[in-house]
């Protein structure tokens, strides 16, 4: 194709974003990136009924955070040269070819209640409305031009349905999944208009806004697949076949046991989120999680996602956003859908933490001590951090692993001190004291020398000993080398946590 590569990301305000959607629109980012191309934000906010206020900002917010940088239309710098971007913004443009389908006896108008319809889907089993019911039906077809004029001008309800023959076999030629063939017996008369918002569906109001909006690829989720021939179909009804984008339909993200697509319920159920960012419910006031909130890194999500569903023909796990341009093919995309495996998405922000400078972690964790209302000397929570980080997934889980360098404990694992400490542990203790008090450079090399010089010479248990020192001075069995801790904790802090030991355990 001899055209620029223009691609859109083009969600519904009816929510949050789905995880699902954050990846199509990941997927025509690096599309377009990788073809000097331009991505563009169109709002298909045709359905009146399921908009929720709050969702535009919410979808703008989501992709800015992931670094998803939108070229045209909402939420670019560009206003760009297709304005407006938001169908409910477009209805005069999409009468004009709602008219000439009409006029080309492609379309047609009818005229049937929801009630009427329900009747005949109860008469009629596996009702459809389409060339072997339509003559059945109340529309253009079955009743008289000045009837129709009559019944418009008495402001009756009507809808414009395209006008689909049978027996035809309609190619899709898709970019993942080759040619698909469907029988135009299968599809039914689609409603294109709605007299009702005098808005489009979102068939008809998506194929005439790619083709004004010169997009050459529509790369779109799965489940329009089974449109995809009523599109063909509409391109072709109003002359625009060699304008037609290609298409590609990407696989779906299917629940992490594989059983069906993922839904916020799994999120729910299994304990990770489906949102991209936190999302408060204006209607409900119900909160559900978000990856950004969660603690997780808009490069470690946008890693994450961009390999569910497509695969590098390498051994590499780690990409940089501009790796994922270069190396990104829609030729390698699967067919089949891709399980959610939450568990390797906290494998790639632990990858991430690790990976990001000691300086940066260390701001970020900064934040989280503020909070708590600890202030503390930068280098030593660099330190800290140095010292735990690899213990972590998240920034937020750091306060977890380090919270004894800065408060002493208050309460002592069980399980640790029935194993570890013993009636001669306390006399143990004491004498740990005096050899700690003995040291004034108490860095960890020479505290160690130190203490473990002490333990030698009176053929003390090491395990015994040291097991008991943490357990004083952490509360618990966990964190770093023990020597590390109490150079950082410092002299004076170390000898009263053990005192503190002492007397509450006996």
């Amino acid at each position: 194709m001899n055209r620029k590569v223009r691609v859109r990301f083009a969600p519904s305000p009816t929510g949050p974003l789905h995880i699902g959607g954050v990846r199509t629109a990941l997927y025509n980012y690096l599309f377009a990136r990788q073809h000097g191309g331009d991505l563009l934000l169109r709002i298909e906010d045709t359905d009146s009924a399921r908009f929720v206020p709050g969702a535009e900002d919410y979808i703008v917010e989501a992709l800015q955070w992931l670094g998803i940088t939108i070229d045209e239309g909402i939420g670019a710098k560009n206003p760009g040269n297709h304005a407006p971007y938001r169908q409910s913004e477009r209805k005069s443009i999409y009468r004009k070819y709602v008219d000439q389908l009409l006029a080309a006896n492609l379309a047609y108008i009818a005229f049937d209640t929801p009630s009427e319809l329900e009747s005949k889907r109860t008469e009629i089993a596996n009702f459809q409305y389409d060339a072997s019911t339509r003559q059945l039906m109340t529309n253009s077809l079955t009743l008289s031009a000045d009837e129709v004029k009559s019944r418009i001008a008495n402001g009756d309800q009507y809808v414009v349905r395209i006008k689909i023959e049978p027996n035809r076999d309609i190619k899709v030629q898709d970019l993942i999944r080759g040619e698909v063939i469907i029988n135009s017996s299968v599809i039914d008369d689609k409603v294109l208009f709605k007299s009702s918002d005098e808005l489009p569906t979102y068939h008809m109001a998506n194929v005439v806004d790619d083709y004004l909006m010169e997009i050459s690829h529509v790369i779109r989720g799965e489940e329009w697949l089974p449109s995809a021939p009523l599109h063909v179909l509409l391109y072709e009804y109003l002359g625009w076949t060699a304008q037609m984008p290609q298409f590609a339909h990407l696989p779906l993200l299917l629940k992490p046991d594989g059983n069906g697509k993922l839904s916020k319920r799994d999120g729910d159920r299994l304990g990770f989120p489906v949102f991209p960012l936190e999302w408060k419910d204006p209607k409900t006031g119900d909160t559900s999680s978000g990856y950004r909130e969660a603690g997780y890194f808009p490069e470690a999500v946008v890693n994450f996602l961009s390999l569910l569903g497509w695969n590098s023909g390498t051994d590499q796990e780690i990409f940089s956003m501009q790796e994922l341009i270069n190396l990104f093919s829609l030729d390698r995309v699967s067919k089949s859908g891709a399980k959610f495996d939450y568990e390797k998405g906290k494998w790639f922000n632990h990858k991430y933490l690790q990976n990001k400078s000691l300086e940066e972690i260390t701001d970020l964790f900064q934040h989280i001590l503020v909070e708590k209302e600890i202030i503390e000397d930068s280098d030593k929570v660099q330190k800290i951090v140095s010292l735990v980080r690899e213990r972590a997934n998240f920034v937020n889980e750091l306060w977890g692993q380090s919270s004894f360098f800065f408060v002493a404990p208050v309460s002592y694992d069980e399980k640790t001190m029935q194993k570890r400490w013993k009636a001669e542990t306390p006399a143990l203790m004491e004498e740990l004291i005096q050899v700690l008090e003995t040291i004034d450079d108490f860095t960890t090399e020479k505290t160690e020398e130190k203490v473990k010089a002490w333990i030698a010479e009176k053929a003390y248990n090491m395990g015994a000993v040291m097991n008991a020192f943490r357990l004083s001075v952490v509360g618990e069995s966990k964190g770093p080398h023990m020597f590390d801790i109490v150079s950082l904790v410092g002299k004076d802090e170390t000898i009263q946590r053990i005192r503190t030991a002492i007397e509450t355990l006996h």
